[in-house]
Formats: structure tokens, C-alpha cells, sequence
């Protein structure tokens, strides 16, 4: 209720404006809680298998479910990974960006949520205004100078009766919660990155002392023959060989060198320092972890940020197919202006000087020539394009968890046999090599079995490595530990 106080014309004034705003107020507050239109928001559906197809026969090793709490890469066991994934948390520009972009989305909820509450303006105005004497209608009575003093506010305000509004606001949260998952998304993406970098790096430390302890050792083979070349033992052509062998694998091993600058060189971009101003020194491939235990597929719903930010987009969509069918009922718009204007400043802020005026309109469009029924339907169009991106991000996830357990079953498997290969061809070389002495062998035997040892704990370095990246990808698939109880309410 508005107070005005003054003479008794005052008085009367506030009597009249009391008895016209009371209706007018009803009216604002009943639109206030109006109905809202358009379609209410379902979770979709999907299929979803009872059980994952790999996990039926494979045994997740203990304490698998480590790998699900915290920090996931610690289940590696090496502290210099640890620190680089902490590095990475604080560091990394791309993770910054998606900071950003979440901090964007919260502040366009907030200003969706003004249109909740009216818009007030307050004016000043004073004016000193001199008028020609030769204007139209112009008389003795009518003043050539005079002075304006005015102080007006302005409330004005679009009733939600059809729920827009709302739905905007709603719309733009689900639009944050979207922009939340999509943050832990990358988060995951990039710790999973730099992981698998760091272990494909450790793989080549370890393929590169292989080499190196080949390269030393066909080295003394060199001499070796080279002696026996001059003793008049083994031939030129052994020789040859021994030398051609020597200089292959330490030209591979050069190869190596370069293959690993690259992943030194990703790693030290993930954690946001310049590739030139960084270096890892080598170190031993870590061991096997265990394997976290993959769970049920109804609950990968609940752990990849990916799946949440899909379903957040749906519910936005959603929103907007209701926003898109309150633009068929007419817009209300209520609005107050309430002030003092006088042409004298000594009287300027009293009663008899007192100005307002209250009042509300409602329009409607008659005709658009079909652009609101358009609208409409493209709402629509996106709402069931949101629907079917969330179920194929879900068809993905489970597609992913299934690649990743079967690789890890299957490594496994060969890392077996790849080990019983590895001791069969060292045997092999090391009969060679004997006969070889005793002159029953060519050195073309003893290459043969130095380039098949070689392969094969190159093979077992390799299977290891993918071992390791495999645990990494499904951890991935998994989720990393994150599920959606984590999405914040951003309010």
C-alpha cells in the first residue's frame, strides 16, 4: 500500500489510488502464480542390458574398487604420475577453458532469473524552458519562461501467466547442469590423456633398455667373430652379419628416442608448461594394477558425465518446447508510475505535487503467418535430437566398457603365452649361440635367433603397455569415480 500525506486534496488523491491499485495488485498476484503450458519432463528411456557380456567370466583382481575412489591413477603406484595429474588439476589451459564456460552458463541462469521480479526505473528531471510569443494560441495568460521539476518511478512488470518465464529459468539450469558434466567430462578426458601418455612413454623407457641391452650385447658378438674371423674360425660374411645386426637394432633404437620426444612433449602441454622447458628421465613401466570392477550396466547412467550432460539437454529442450507454446497466449504486462512534479522547487516534493498512474495491458498475435506454429515445431525437432544423442551417448558407453574389458581379457590371455614365447626364444638363442661356438652352426642361426628373442620381449614390453593403457580406458568408461549425486545444483 502507497502512503501519501499531505493536505486533505492529498489525502483524497491516496484514497482514490488505494481503491483503483488494490483490484489491479489482485490481478498481478494471481497471474503471479499462473499455469504453465507445454509438456512435463520424463527422463527418456533406454535398453539397457542386464549384465556386461565380457564380465561374465572375468575376475576383476583385489581391491578393485580403489579405482573408483579419488584420485583413480594412484592405483599405477607411481608417484611421478601423481604428480603430474596435480599439476594438471591447477594447470592445464583446456580444463580452464571449461571452468569458464561453466562460470558462463551459471551467470545466463542468473540473468534468466531477473525476469522473475519487475524492472524498476527512477527518473530526474529538472527543466527550465523559454517558449516563443509568436506561437499558435499564444496569450497573456500563457507564461514565456517556467521552470519543470520532475521525479518519476517507473515499475513495470511481464506477468508469467503461461509459465515462459519459468521454463527459460529452468531451461538455463539444465543448461548449467549440462556445462557441469560436460567440465567433469573433460576433466576426466584430459587425466585419462595424460595417463595414457605417461604409461605409452614408460613403455618406450622399457623398449629402449631392451634395446640398449641388445645393442651391448651384439656388440660383443661383433668382437666376437671378429676374433674368430681373424683366427680363421668363422668366415667374412659372419662378420658382415654380425656387424648388419649391430646396426640395425641401433637404429631402432634411435627410432625409439624420437617416438617418445612426442609423448614427453604431450605430456608437458596437459600440464600446461612449454614442451622446450620440460623433460621426464627414464624410469621402470609400473606393474599391472588391479582391474576396477566394471559393475552393473544400469548404473553407468549414474557415472559418466557425459550420459548426465546429454539427459540435462534433453530436460532443456524440454523446457523450450513449453517455452515455444506460451508464445500462443497473450502476453500481460502490468506497470506503476508513481512521482512528484512541479514548476516550483519549494513545492516540488509535496502532496498536491504527487503524480501516478497504474495499469495493465494484454496483447496477442493475431498474425504471424505460421512463424509461432514454426517455432513450435523446431522445438519439438530439437527435443527428439537431444533424445536420440542421449540414447546413442548411452549405446557408446556400454560399447566402450565392453572394448575395454574385452582388451584387458584378452591381453591377459596373451601376456601368458607372449611370457612362455619369450623364454622359448631365449633358450633357442642360447643353443644357437653354444652351437655356433662349437662350429656346428652358421652365424646366419645365431642372427635368426637374436632377431626372434628380440621381437618377442619387444612383443612382451608392448602387451604390458597396452595393459596398462587398457585399465586407463575403462577406467574412463567407468566414469572415473564420478557420479551424478556430483552435479551441482548451480543455484
Amino acid at each position: 500500500m502507497v502512503r501519501l500525506t499531505g493536505s486533505s486534496d492529498s489525502l483524497r488523491t491516496g484514497n482514490v489510488f488505494r481503491q483503483r491499485l488494490f483490484p489491479i495488485l489482485s490481478l498481478g498476484f494471481l497471474l503471479l502464480g499462473g499455469c504453465s503450458v507445454g509438456p512435463k519432463y520424463s527422463k527418456p528411456t533406454t535398453q539397457i542390458p542386464p549384465s556386461y557380456q565380457e564380465n561374465a567370466n572375468w575376475k576383476t583382481a583385489q581391491p578393485g574398487d580403489q579405482a573408483q575412489k579419488g584420485n583413480w591413477w594412484e592405483i599405477f603406484q607411481d608417484p611421478q604420475l601423481n604428480a603430474l595429474e596435480e599439476k594438471l588439476s591447477v594447470s592445464n589451459q583446456t580444463l580452464r577453458a571449461a571452468v569458464d564456460r561453466f562460470q558462463e552458463a551459471r551467470d545466463v541462469l542468473r540473468e534468466t532469473r531477473s525476469a522473475l521480479y519487475p524492472l524498476v526505473t527512477a527518473s530526474v528531471s529538472p527543466t527550465r524552458t523559454r517558449q516563443s510569443q509568436h506561437r499558435a494560441l499564444f496569450g497573456a495568460t500563457s507564461p514565456v519562461n517556467y521552470s519543470d521539476f520532475t521525479l518519476a518511478g517507473d515499475v513495470s512488470y511481464e506477468a508469467d501467466a503461461w509459465g515462459a518465464v519459468r521454463r527459460s529459468v529452468e531451461s538455463s539450469r539444465t543448461l548449467a547442469q549440462a556445462s557441469a558434466a560436460d567440465l567433469e567430462t573433460i576433466r576426466l578426458s584430459l587425466h585419462a590423456e595424460l595417463a595414457l601418455d605417461y604409461l605409452t612413454l614408460r613403455g618406450l623407457d622399457a623398449q629402449k633398455q631392451l634395446f640398449d641391452t641388445n645393442v651391448d650385447a651384439f656388440d660383443k658378438a661383433l668382437q666376437l667373430t671378429e676374433s674368430r674371423f681373424q683366427g680363421g674360425v668363422a668366415s667374412r660374411e659372419d662378420v658382415d652379419l654380425a656387424a648388419t645386426q649391430l646396426e640395425q637394432t641401433r637404429a631402432e633404437d634411435i627410432d625409439i628416442t624420437s617416438a617418445r620426444d612426442q609423448f614427453e612433449h604431450a605430456v608437458a602441454v596437459l600440464i600446461g608448461q612449454p614442451a622446450s622447458s620440460f623433460r621426464l628421465d627414464a624410469a621402470p613401466l609400473p606393474a599391472t594394477p588391479p582391474v576396477p570392477p566394471p559393475g552393473l550396466p544400469s548404473e553407468l547412467l549414474e557415472r559418466r558425465p557425459d550420459i548426465a550432460e546429454a539427459e540435462r539437454r534433453v530436460a532443456s529442450a524440454n523446457e523450450q518446447v513449453g517455452i515455444a507454446r506460451a508464445a500462443f497466449f497473450p502476453t500481460i504486462t502490468l506497470g506503476l508510475v508513481g512521482g512528484f512534479e512541479s514548476g516550483k522547487f519549494p513545492n516540488w516534493l509535496t502532496g498536491p505535487s504527487a503524480l501516478w498512474s497504474i495499469g495493465a495491458s494484454a496483447a496477442e498475435t493475431v498474425f504471424d503467418a505460421g512463424r509461432r506454429h514454426a517455432v513450435s515445431d523446431q522445438a519439438m525437432a530439437t527435443y527428439d535430437e537431444m533424445v536420440a544423442d542421449y540414447q546413442q551417448t548411452v549405446l557408446i558407453s556400454f560399447q566402450q566398457v565392453e572394448d575395454s574389458l574385452s582388451d584387458l581379457r584378452v591381453l591377459e590371455e596373451e601376456a601368458k603365452t607372449q611370457d612362455a614365447a619369450v623364454a622359448a626364444a631365449n633358450r633357442a638363442l642360447d643353443q644357437s649361440t653354444n652351437r655356433y661356438k662349437g662350429g656346428l652352426d652358421t652365424y646366419l642361426t645365431v642372427i635368426t635367433a637374436q632377431n626372434a628373442a628380440l621381437a618377442n620381449e619387444r612383443t612382451a614390453v608392448s602387451l604390458l603397455t597396452r595393459r596398462l593403457t587398457s585399465t586407463v580406458l575403462l577406467v574412463k568408461a567407468l566414469g572415473g569415480g564420478w557420479d551424478v549425486s556430483k552435479l551441482p545444483a548451480v543455484d
